[in-house]
């Protein structure tokens, strides 16, 4: 279909002139804070089955099964060309489509459930390698802890797994429907600040269309999926989750709803 013009927006151009607010306080929590809230075991939710994205409606291919996928410019070994979310998590996904949709908008996703070995060489391998290129007085934990910055560790314990291993997290953008993606201002998997959700509201160029353009549409896939009730991680704009532990402590839920799902 035809993109639609701006000036019939509506209500989604309120959520691009809405700032996203400053994420310096979740920004600065204590490592690990994360794994320390409860997964509800007991609930009807915790045994949730997973299903395909796709298969309900929802754009999307995975990025690290994909070639064309910079920075990486390769299949990343481990990876699944599946995209696979808890259920309820895709009933959501598919109410935020439903709002995009008479604006010539939706959904594209990158990436939802995460196989193991896919987590494990970002975080253990290449991003560890990649951020020491750039600064090689990086090193020890203070390397490790630049690196947990944008990837989590792969999950070893079942009270603490990995957010993309429980199936409720996901990484996404906008995109016109059935065609070109919304501009961002950075790659999806920039490991930099750039990346931080907020970073636009503080580091836009006031001359630069492209920084503008960037920072409203940050806001509007901000508060689009917010308002949807997910909860967004303050160093990446494209990562959002609902259910897993990291939503739960946001939210103040007594606890996640789930745990991880599969390896």
């Amino acid at each position: 279909s035809e993109p639609v013009e701006m000036s019939s927006f509506g209500s989604l151009e309120e959520l691009r002139a809405r700032p996203i607010p400053d994420q310096s306080p979740i920004r600065g929590k204590p490592p690990g804070w994360r794994a320390k809230i409860a997964i509800d075991r007991a609930s009807a939710a915790f045994s949730e089955s997973l299903v395909d994205i796709r298969a309900h409606g929802i754009a999307g291919e995975n990025f690290y099964h994909a070639t064309r996928n910079p920075p990486y410019w390769q299949r990343i070994e481990g990876s699944v060309p599946d995209l696979l979310a808890r259920q309820s998590v895709v009933e959501h996904l598919v109410k935020v489509n439903a709002r995009l949709k008479p604006f010539g908008l939706e959904l594209h996703v990158f990436d939802a459930w995460r196989p193991r070995a896919v987590q494990a060489y970002f975080h253990d391998v290449w991003v560890p390698r990649e951020l020491q290129k750039r600064d090689p007085s990086l090193t020890g934990e203070a390397l490790m802890r630049e690196v947990g910055r944008y990837w989590s560790a792969p999950t070893a314990n079942e009270d603490a797994p990995a957010p993309h291993s429980t199936g409720s997290a996901l990484d996404l953008t906008l995109r016109w429907t059935g065609g070109d993606p919304l501009w961002m201002g950075s790659l999806f998997d920039d490991a930099s600040p750039i990346a931080h959700r907020d970073r636009m509201e503080t580091h836009a160029d006031p001359m630069s269309f492209s920084d503008t353009e960037a920072r409203a549409n940050r806001r509007l896939l901000h508060w689009i999926m917010s308002e949807e009730g997910f909860v967004v991680y303050s160093e990446k704009w494209w990562h959002f989750s609902y259910g897993d532990q990291y939503w739960a402590g946001i939210c103040n839920a007594p606890a996640a709803l789930y745990g991880k799902a599969k390896d």
